[in-house]
């Protein structure tokens, strides 16, 4: 969720890079913007997200801030045999870097991947239904995917999972006992035209309604909906001006990181060197959360997994995240 201003902490804390989320969308069918006549390829299952990838544009202050203030790992998991910084939160999410260009400017999240089982299958059903995709692939790290573009050209991937044990059960987690978070429950980003990104991810690919709710109690800036088969969700960060500027989208572009108790990872934060950060502090969706910015001013949002109070505008309508 956004929060209402954007501190001065910002500018002075490491600040994390958020890219900018690209995929190749098709053109609308007669029928519908991704119906097809004939649907015989069944959506597998999308198991939540499984990476999230930021511009940056110095590896070694943004390695202080990912590997020391947030004690992510390196090495394992998703992060096997990729060439760029790579950060583990888990078996099956990670936190993934790019250099940025000189010059480079606006949102720098790169792009957003999901799990899923049958990527070969989540392939041929877009396809099916006209959305245009990279070919298969497979990655340093073995698994394969292909990229799309929902609508409003963010990147989004599909990623094969390892296959071991099925995604956010506890045998699937192996963390640093020193991180502040073993759980990505959400990536958020600038949305446009809600009724056009719904028809993509709530009608296509199958997400449902978490919460949604504004800054007043009848407005709508942020709609979440959560992956089909997962706990995790997207955020659509609505009302955003066009001429945005990097600093606002570094806060409107961002993933979010759950805890048991924000208030206790407030303190881990300052033990791992955080001078400063906005919060602990009760949002409009009810739950407690720290803001905590990256070296290009990339918003990292800390936030307990459920709400403590009752949230602003609308009730929630899924299960939250469990720790």
């Amino acid at each position: 969720m956004k929060r209402p201003l954007f501190s001065v902490a910002a500018l002075l804390l490491p600040a994390f890079l958020i890219g900018a989320l690209c995929v190749s969308s098709s053109p609308p069918s007669a029928l519908h913007p991704f119906s097809s006549a004939a649907d015989p390829i069944i959506r597998p299952k999308i198991y939540g997200i499984a990476f999230v990838r930021f511009k940056a544009t110095d590896f070694e202050k943004s390695n202080a801030f990912y590997a020391k203030v947030l004690g992510l790992g390196h090495g394992k998991g998703g992060c096997k045999g990729l060439r760029n910084p790579c950060y583990v939160i888990n078996d099956y999410q990670h936190v993934e870097l790019i250099q940025a260009k000189t010059g480079d400017s606006g949102t720098f999240l790169d792009e957003i991947g999901f799990t899923v089982f049958g990527v070969k299958q989540m392939q041929r059903y877009l396809t099916s239904h006209g959305v245009k995709t990279s070919k298969l692939s497979r990655g340093r790290n073995h698994r394969q995917f292909f990229v799309a573009e929902d609508p409003e050209h963010n990147r989004i991937a599909f990623v094969e999972g390892p296959g071991i044990v099925e995604p956010w059960s506890e045998d699937a987690v192996h963390s640093n006992p020193d991180q502040v978070s073993s759980h990505m429950i959400h990536a958020g980003f600038v949305v446009k035209d809600l009724d056009l990104m719904k028809k993509f991810y709530v009608d296509l690919l199958g997400f449902r309604l978490y919460w949604y709710g504004g800054f007043k109690d009848d407005g709508i800036d942020w709609y979440e909906i959560q992956a089909p088969d997962s706990d995790n969700w997207v955020e659509f960060m609505l009302n955003i001006a066009p001429t945005a500027d990097h600093q606002e989208l570094g806060v409107q572009n961002h993933f979010s990181l759950g805890v048991g108790n924000v208030n206790a990872t407030a303190s881990k934060l300052r033990e791992h060197g955080a001078a400063k950060f906005d919060g602990p502090e009760i949002g409009r969706d009810g739950k407690n959360a720290i803001d905590i910015y990256d070296p290009d001013l990339s918003r990292v949002e800390i936030m307990d997994f459920a709400p403590t109070k009752t949230p602003c505008c609308h009730s929630y309508t899924a299960d939250h995240p469990k720790p």
